[in-house]
């Protein structure tokens, strides 16, 4: 894509990501400086009739700095004290600064359950937008508090693609220390360069991403990486850029060449993001080469027959990966449990009662509830 300047004209609705160590100094310490330019940002785009969402890093670190540790926690116990005292540090800061501007925020903590159950995700939904009604600046964090390695998230990128998903947002912005995606490692090699467009996340592009964050963060390229294939399979435009840039937002709105823009070439339905980046895999189930042609070229629905392995415990109408030759193809909801389909795998449709005693459905997974290229 060879343009001089981007088109987010249309944007209405935007999620706006800061990572930690964009609002805190090497100390650990909030950035308050970086905290009053992002709080009178963002009341900006809202005074200009834009709806906005913050997702805020930065609990642990505040709590790090509060207590003046050498170190981020490593454990999760030592993790969920710390986030337990930055939380509210960190929050009361984002209400001084926003109230300066006449802004009133809202706090939001969220962790994997809420995606991963349906009925809780339409709740925070229902909730967020009730915030947007009333004229509230959501803040959103993972509940580190009580997040632990089964329910967490993983990083604050996959987070605000989520809630970028579960609002149907327009835009979403990942600010962190970093320009955006470079050709190679700018510390390293002179000649890298910013990358301004990307239309496709290929693997040449995913292996720029390069390792993790920083000691104050948790999340590096990779992540983000992440997040904009979700926002892209959202129909959303994704944008990585550094939060210490000039009017960085106002910018980006504007339309100006800052970060690295991230254009959605296909837009999922809100049942397939839940089914692909939402619901909680319960297993995996390998499939043999003409099944996963048929699936993926053809956009066939999955059957007992091109099945060769199951793994995993999984009932009727959980999520699960659907893998060929160990590389996950799709993602999709379950019409039979993890026992039935171990003892139909390689059938036919027509032999499905024989075998079980009954049938309830020809696919394994039907083609609606199927989400490809994961």
């Amino acid at each position: 894509m060879t343009v001089e300047k981007r088109d987010l004209s249309e944007v209405r609705r935007l999620v706006v990501k800061v990572g930690t160590s964009s609002i805190t100094h090497d100390t650990g310490r909030l950035n308050l400086s970086q905290l009053e330019k992002l709080a009178r940002q963002l009341t900006d785009l809202y005074n200009q009739g834009l709806e906005v969402v913050l997702v805020s890093s930065g609990a642990i670190g505040a709590g790090v700095g509060k207590l003046g540790l050498t170190r981020r926690p490593r454990t999760i116990p030592e993790k969920q004290a710390v986030a337990a005292i930055g939380q509210g540090l960190l929050l009361h800061m984002y209400e001084k600064f926003f109230s300066e501007y006449g802004m009133t925020v809202g706090q939001v903590l969220l962790t994997g359950e809420d995606f991963a159950d349906r009925r809780r995700f339409l709740n925070a939904r229902n909730t967020l937008l009730a915030l947007l009604q009333m004229g509230v600046i959501p803040v959103i964090n993972e509940n580190d508090t009580i997040a632990v390695d089964e329910i967490k998230l993983g990083d604050n990128d996959n987070l605000a693609a989520l809630v970028a998903g579960l609002m149907d947002a327009d835009l979403l912005i990942l600010l962190s220390d970093i320009d955006g995606l470079y050709t190679g490692n700018p510390k390293i090699d002179e000649g890298a360069r910013l990358i301004h467009h990307v239309t496709e996340i290929t693997p040449e592009i995913e292996n720029l991403a390069g390792g993790v964050g920083t000691e104050r963060g948790t999340g590096g390229m990779a992540t983000k990486i992440h997040a904009a294939r979700m926002a892209m399979h959202s129909g959303m435009v994704t944008v990585i850029a550094r939060a210490g840039e000039d009017d960085v937002l106002r910018r980006i709105l504007a339309g100006e060449m800052v970060g690295t823009a991230f254009w959605p070439s296909v837009r999922l339905r809100n049942k397939k993001r839940w089914i692909a980046y939402g619901s909680a895999v319960q297993g995996q189930i390998h499939v043999d080469q003409g099944a996963a042609r048929a699936m993926m070229e053809n956009g066939k629905s999955l059957l007992p027959s091109g099945v060769t392995g199951v793994e995993g415990e999984f009932g009727i109408g959980n999520s699960v990966r659907v893998l060929f030759e160990n590389r996950e193809i799709a993602r999709g909801i379950v019409n039979y449990s993890a026992l039935e389909v171990d003892a139909i795998k390689g059938l036919h449709t027509g032999e499905i009662a024989r075998v079980l005693g009954y049938k309830d459905f020809d696919e394994i997974i039907h083609r609606n509830n199927l989400v490809l290229d994961i």
